[in-house]
């Protein structure tokens, strides 16, 4: 599949997320949809992501997961608008991810105390399951101008 050939545009309901700085704009682009009190981080797979065989760098993997599972606990309330260094993370890599494929993945927040949160998630490769993980997170001071990432969010929660 040429580079011309790739699907570039998220599923339905998924809006790019306006963070143009830095790890994750290097990384992106990356998309939220929320419903409810659920959110889902999206990746469109391009080669840039790749390894040589054009599957999904498992460095890659880890680097969504380690986005996915912050924004979950922040979106949920545990943690809005403050930084989460990551303590610990445990990936298990299922089936590949190939270029062009859709990466999707949830998050669910197992337990917060006042100064870690421990959360897992899911991963699927075009609806096809290719990763699980769990992460520990501790609680960081408060990040300058996370306030509109909050409130574009929100916005998306009203909408749905």
């Amino acid at each position: 599949m040429t580079d011309d050939a790739l699907p570039h545009d998220p599923p339905p309901g998924f809006h790019a997320l306006p963070i143009p700085i830095g790890f994750l704009q290097v990384n992106g682009p990356l998309y939220v949809k929320v419903a409810g009190d659920t959110l889902k981080l999206g990746l469109r797979v391009e080669m840039r992501h790749c390894n040589p065989m054009k599957i999904c760098h498992g460095g890659m993997l880890a680097t969504f997961i380690d986005m996915l599972m912050p924004f979950t606990i922040s979106y949920q309330g545990h943690a809005e608008g403050r930084f989460m260094p990551t303590v610990q993370l445990t990936q298990d890599y299922m089936a590949p991810a190939p270029l062009g494929c859709w990466l999707e993945g949830e998050a669910q927040v197992l337990k917060a105390t006042r100064s870690l949160i421990f959360a897992q998630c899911l991963v699927t490769a075009d609806d096809a399951l290719c990763l699980r993980a769990n992460g520990v997170f501790k609680l960081g001071p408060e990040v300058p101008g996370a306030g509109g990432l909050s409130k574009f969010l929100q916005s998306l929660r009203n909408q749905g």
